[in-house]
């Protein structure tokens, strides 16, 4: 069974979420066989209409199911009402699922590239490996149209380090992909210039020659586990700003990287590196959660 078997995807029903499932068929090529399509009725919103807003629901989430159902995969539909990203998590760990897919809205959807609040709150308690499916609006035959970027997601994995351990446990990951996918990598680390300058900055060429030493052992690793190809860069200035520069420029279809574990968008305000990727990344961004993040009894 492939390591991405069981896959939950938070659905809102709409077209953009019509073109993030379309987007997931893809994960059949790393060995996905099982979705739960989930739909979370807000505890908050509902009141008395869940059941009258469930029957409204059911169709276009079966239409979805079945976008799923054609590329090969075993679809469930669940409905269940409550706080959604509680429930989405909740539902992960009694299914053992390898991963959660959720659609997180791109500038020209949301003022500034503000996430969908269910996708900021599962980042905010991230508790699985979860992809952002970035969603924007297109002009398109004259008109506007959703569309999910994604393309062949695994193409082209750009891999961000800081050489933590939890950046070990998301390369991990990275090699078991590999196995499967056989992706060109391409490896970025970035030396912090608000953390170096003005004290260290004479020591600059020393941690790059050990930075690069540490690329070099990594690259060899991605190698055996069957990259098609790696490339190495190390950058100096803002670890943010050129995540998300090389985003734009490079040619990459999907940035892996470790989040902070729980809780790390309560950092927002004070822009933590993650959150901003997760905000501004022009690709579908897959955020690998520090080891035993899944084993809190409340997902939060």
């Amino acid at each position: 069974m492939g390591m991405l078997a069981n896959i939950i995807v938070a659905t809102d029903g709409s077209e953009a979420s019509d073109r993030m499932v379309e987007c997931a068929t893809g994960l059949r090529r790393v060995g996905g066989k099982m979705v739960a399509l989930v739909h979370v009725f807000n505890v908050r919103d509902v009141g008395g209409l869940y059941q009258s807003l469930q029957e409204y629901m059911l169709p276009k989430l079966e239409k979805q199911a079945g976008i799923l159902r054609q590329a090969g995969f075993q679809v469930d539909v669940l409905t269940p009402l409550g706080f959604p990203a509680y429930e989405i998590n909740k539902l992960a760990r009694q299914r053992s699922a390898s991963l959660i897919v959720v659609g997180s809205h791109g500038a020209s959807m949301a003022r500034e590239g503000l996430l969908g609040s269910t996708a900021q709150a599962l980042l905010h308690h991230m508790t699985f490996p979860t992809l952002l499916v970035r969603l924007e609006i297109a002009e398109e035959n004259g008109g506007r149209r959703c569309r999910a970027i994604c393309g062949e997601m695994f193409r082209h994995i750009l891999f961000p380090t800081d050489f933590s351990d939890i950046a070990e446990h998301a390369l991990l990951y990275l090699e078991h992909l590999l196995h499967e996918m056989g992706s060109q990598v391409t490896l970025l680390h970035v030396q912090d210039k608000s953390r170096i300058e003005p004290h260290l900055r004479h020591r600059l060429d020393e941690f790059n020659e050990i930075d690069t030493e540490r690329l070099e052992g990594i690259q060899m690793r991605l190698e055996r586990c069957g990259a098609s190809s790696v490339e190495k860069e190390i950058a100096y200035g803002s670890p943010t700003q050129i995540i998300l520069e090389r985003a734009r420029t490079g040619n990459f279809s999907l940035i892996l990287m470790g989040s902070q574990g729980k809780g790390f968008i309560r950092e927002v305000f004070l822009g933590s590196i993650a959150n901003n990727v997760a905000r501004l990344a022009p690709l579908p961004v897959l955020f690998i959660p520090a080891p035993g993040a899944h084993e809190s009894p409340h997902g939060f």
